[in-house]
């Protein structure tokens, strides 16, 4: 946010809680609140992550009076959620109430937004948490009592009109810092994995009652090593509550996640191998080793070769794409191939065996592709 659409101070207070909150928050909505300067953007719709989902919040600061607090409006679904609070504030003497916040606002210290946004997630998560427990229905009563004393739970109560009620739980997986297992990673928050597990509410006593929804999730950033869409998750049994069932699912994926960070250095090896076929890549990721492009030569013809590696190397073979640094299409773009596939490969193969496979069969597509490039250019 940039001291040209908000005031320096609102601005200060959305920058700070941008770059420094814990968990994912993002702005969705900008817009003025002000009749006499219409073009300063004093009222945000801030994005925050709970509970594998999103809140959303409206945030109301005054353009014409920046030193006040600002004020928060609820969503729609959360119209109780403001009445938790007074009765809270009640109850603790104030000590924890948001309200605090406010009635001390110091507009001058850009942490202020980011600690009243802090305390409203958790005084949110505590209303959720009463709400689930609320509910009757004998098991979920039992699977939050198996399970209470789990660090980083959360957990959140839907119900409407034209949904059925239901509880989700948001479930972190795996006690281990990926983040410091991946040398020299740009990953601004913990990398994380999470369960999600969706209970019908049911009120009324069945025998045998129906399997949770269940789904893995994971942080974006993840993904550039291990990718939770490749899981197998084990099969809920009848009558198994979570507390049976974790146990089985975080040791497999500890497994799992400890071969996607040794793969890493495997497809290093695998880089370096074709750095002695084609030399020196003139670009490459040094991180997570998922790319690599080098320069490569078919007699006077030059041309770059594009590898891109997947979290499942060796078992699925690298894609190749060719670019010619001496034709062009008619806009004016570099000439590249399709994605190339199909050529000779066995994971089984020894790394430097892979690399000089592949210049072999570039040997011979180079041909092709230069053929290629020298169709009139109106076919590229």
């Amino acid at each position: 946010m940039s001291p040209e659409t908000a005031p320096p101070l609102i601005a200060a207070q959305l920058n700070y809680l941008l770059s420094h909150f814990p968990l994912v928050v993002k702005i969705e909505n900008k817009w003025s609140g002000s009749k006499y300067c219409p073009g300063i953007l004093d009222r945000f719709t801030l994005v925050i992550s709970y509970c594998l989902d999103v809140i959303k919040w409206d945030i109301i600061f005054d353009a014409e009076s920046p030193m006040a607090a600002p004020d928060v409006i609820f969503g729609p679904d959360d119209e109780n959620f403001q009445q938790f609070l007074v009765l809270r504030g009640e109850e603790e003497g104030d000590t924890k109430s948001p309200k605090n916040f406010l009635n001390d606002w110091n507009s001058r210290d850009p942490t202020q937004l980011m600690l009243l946004i802090q305390e409203l997630r958790d005084q949110y998560m505590s209303f959720q948490k009463k709400r689930v427990a609320e509910v009757d229905d004998d098991r979920l009563k039992f699977e939050i009592s198996t399970i209470v004393a789990r660090e980083g739970i959360e957990m959140h109560m839907s119900s409407g009109v034209d949904k059925p009620e239901e509880v989700k739980f948001s479930v972190p997986l795996l006690d281990m810092n990926i983040n410091k297992m991946v040398p020299g990673c740009p990953w601004k928050h913990k990398q994380k994995i999470y369960l999600q597990v969706i209970y019908p509410v049911e009120k009324k006593y069945v025998s045998t009652p129906s399997a949770p929804r269940l789904k893995l999730v994971s942080t974006t950033e993840l993904k550039s090593i291990f990718s939770i869409d490749d899981v197998k998750l084990p099969t809920w049994l009848n009558g198994m509550c979570m507390a049976e069932y974790l146990p089985h699912l975080e040791e497999s994926l500890e497994n799992q996640v400890l071969e996607a960070v040794f793969l890493i250095d495997v497809r290093r090896r695998f880089i370096e191998a074709l750095a002695l076929q084609f030399g020196r890549p003139l670009e490459a990721d040094p991180v997570f080793c998922r790319k690599a492009t080098f320069l490569a030569a078919s007699g006077v013809f030059t041309f770059l070769v594009h590898v891109l590696i997947s979290t499942q190397f060796p078992k699925q073979q690298p894609e190749l794409m060719l670019q010619s640094s001496q034709h062009f299409n008619s806009q004016g773009a570099p000439i590249k191939s399709l994605f190339l596939t199909e050529y000779p490969w066995s994971p089984r193969w020894e790394i430097p065996l892979m690399a000089e496979r592949i210049c072999d069969y570039l040997t011979d597509e180079a041909l092709n592709f230069k053929r290629y490039c020298h169709e009139p250019q109106l076919q590229h």
